[in-house]
């Protein structure tokens, strides 16, 4: 009595309609990597993609933790923090040169570090959307409304 509606047993899916399906999207995207400007739009968004990975974790991330960080350990009070900062700044103009290089250093390590850091997560996170594949989704789509009484219920 637990079981009072059966379910459907499951159907499998039409393989020649699937297979079909990804002749056709291998069929054109060989089409689309023969075309000039899909290839350059394909390396402009490589490009992009790239430039905006490297300065949002070299250029935000580390300069947000910079300030962040400060800001936060004086309890958000801008004359705390100053008054924090200004011996810090005035102990390293003081001091000699292979300390002021060693600081320097320790600042890039850091700041190279945060943002490699960053750099690996973002692209976990947000990983890169090929034009190619874009277009094919587009043409693919259009492709299953054209072959619809064709194929299977799900794809």
């Amino acid at each position: 009595m637990a079981n009072e509606h059966p379910t459907p047993p499951e159907l499998p899916a039409d393989a020649p309609d699937v297979a079909a399906y990804w002749a056709e999207r291998r069929r054109y995207l060989e089409t689309l990597r023969k075309r000039p400007d899909i290839r350059q739009k394909f390396w402009r968004e490589v490009g992009l993609y790239l430039l905006r990975r490297v300065l949002w974790s070299f250029g935000f991330f580390p300069v947000a933790i910079a300030v962040w960080l400060p800001f936060v350990m004086s309890s958000f009070n801008p004359v705390v923090m100053a008054s924090d900062l200004i011996p810090l700044l005035q102990s390293f103009v003081n001091a000699n040169p292979e300390v002021q290089a060693t600081k320097m250093s320790t600042l890039a390590i850091a700041w190279a570090s945060i943002g490699l850091f960053f750099l690996v997560f973002d692209f976990v996170l947000t990983p890169f959307r090929s034009p190619y594949e874009y277009e094919a989704d587009v043409y693919m789509r259009a492709w299953e409304q054209r072959n619809h009484d064709r194929l299977p219920d799900k794809l």
